[in-house]
């Protein structure tokens, strides 16, 4: 079930999948660590590219949308994390708010939202929906595709607490990104779990803030395994102050990318990588897969046509960007059905639950997949990611791939943790 890996080479991954299978015990004791001194956010997403030669985590989400790719079989999984991470948090929890995007007549979306609500009542919590949405006053049916509907509900606000007619959660778990910025039904809640935090949200939230955070993850977790970081951290920039509808900042952006590139083309030589380098463009912000673009000539942004300047200037909820961040491109060398791929895992709490792939026909191995057209491939995870198998040959083994891809991706999720701790508003201050 490991999707072909179309390139010769796969050295390096191989060879860091078996350092990964001989490190396992102290990999986990240095997670457990981690663990001891850091909170994990209250569920993760994480795109990874495997280039054969590199492997990296390219987009960290907070706010995940996608449980309905998950398979019935990873349900088990989820739903022990659930309980776990709720008994962590609020041991007496009872209700629990679950507040979704605003456009919530999407129907993937929709399923999504249908798949969290199983998961948590599987945990023993009542769940119940409400929503951001002014518009909605009373309780509203959406249907889904299945057949079935959902019930969301206008929210309710006293002083101190939120919650729904007749409905007083403890904790209220937000699948909002809060693109749009933090609304004033959210603030000042001093009574409640709010998870996660107002300050994960893209209102607050920076890309290159994550990055900076992965790393100094990367570099730690490299020294335990005795290897060079740049085997699974992408280098990165960042530009302020860039306006693509007025045309201003393009130099900062012209260098930035020709440095970038130029520092790829040094670790290429090194590692006698025969590839074209190239840089991904996007937001600092946002999400969506919206204002992203693959650069591979720093001369490319000299005259961007107008299409290419509206779709990098704003992002979802009509957010303009005025900040972007340059990130070294990984390629994805692995396909499903000759389609390009990348792996996508999922976290509750601190624990890997699954997985899919996400799957474009129409995409290159150097552009963004997260766009219309794309589709997602389950299977690939179905056998458990828990139970690796030490001595299989590199490479062949679903749950040696994917024990692999669960490290990675939990190492981007210690660096949300170190990301929040850092940008946290309300944070304790130790002299």
């Amino acid at each position: 079930m490991v999707p072909h890996l179309i390139t010769a080479l796969t050295g390096p991954i191989n060879e860091l999948e078996q350092r990964m299978l001989e490190s396992m015990p102290a990999i986990e004791r240095w997670f457990r660590l981690e663990w001891m001194e850091h909170t994990p956010p209250f569920y993760t997403s994480v795109d990874l590219r495997n280039a054969g030669f590199k492997l990296a985590p390219v987009d960290t989400n907070l706010y995940p949308g996608g449980f309905n790719n998950l398979t019935h079989e990873m349900l088990p999984l989820a739903v022990q994390a659930a309980m776990a991470a709720i008994e962590k948090i609020c041991p007496e929890a009872k209700n629990l708010l679950l507040i979704p995007e605003k456009h919530t007549r999407n129907s993937f979306y929709l399923s999504n939202i249908q798949r969290l609500i199983q998961i948590f009542s599987s945990a023993g919590l009542n769940v119940r929906l409400g929503t951001l949405d002014d518009t909605i006053t009373e309780p509203t049916d959406l249907a889904l595709a299945d057949g079935s509907t959902l019930t969301i509900e206008p929210l309710v606000r006293t002083k101190r607490r939120l919650g729904l007619k007749h409905f007083d959660p403890c904790t209220i778990l937000l699948n909002n990104d809060l693109s749009a910025g933090i609304p004033d039904v959210l603030k000042d809640l001093h009574e409640q779990y709010l998870l996660p935090p107002l300050h994960a949200g893209w209102a607050v939230r920076r890309k290159s803030q994550h990055f900076e955070a992965y790393e100094e993850v990367a570099k730690k977790f490299a020294k335990l395994l005795g290897m060079d970081p740049w085997l699974i951290n992408p280098m990165y920039a960042v530009c302020d102050e860039v306006n693509f509808q007025e045309g201003t900042g393009a130099e900062c952006l012209q260098s930035q990318v020709d440095a970038l590139l130029g520092k790829i083309r040094r670790k290429y030589k090194e590692y006698g990588i025969n590839e074209k380098p190239f840089a991904i463009v996007k937001a600092d912000n946002g999400t969506y897969g919206m204002g992203i673009m693959t650069v591979r000539d720093a001369k490319e942004l000299a005259d961007l046509n107008r299409r290419t300047r509206n779709k990098m200037s704003v992002v979802k909820d009509g957010q303009e960007v005025n900040r972007v961040i340059i990130q070294e491109g990984v390629p994805t060398y692995e396909q499903i059905n000759d389609a390009v791929a990348e792996p996508v895992v999922y976290m509750i709490d601190r624990y890997v639950v699954g997985g899919f792939y996400r799957v474009h026909a129409e995409r290159g191995i150097d552009e963004n997949l997260n766009a219309p057209g794309s589709s997602f491939a389950p299977l690939a995870f179905a056998e458990s990611t828990q139970l690796p198998r030490p001595g299989v040959k590199p490479g062949v083994s679903a749950p040696n791939r994917f024990y692999m891809y669960g490290v990675i991706g939990r190492l981007a999720m210690l660096a949300a943790s170190y990301e929040l701790e850092a940008t946290d508003p309300n944070a304790e201050v130790y002299n």
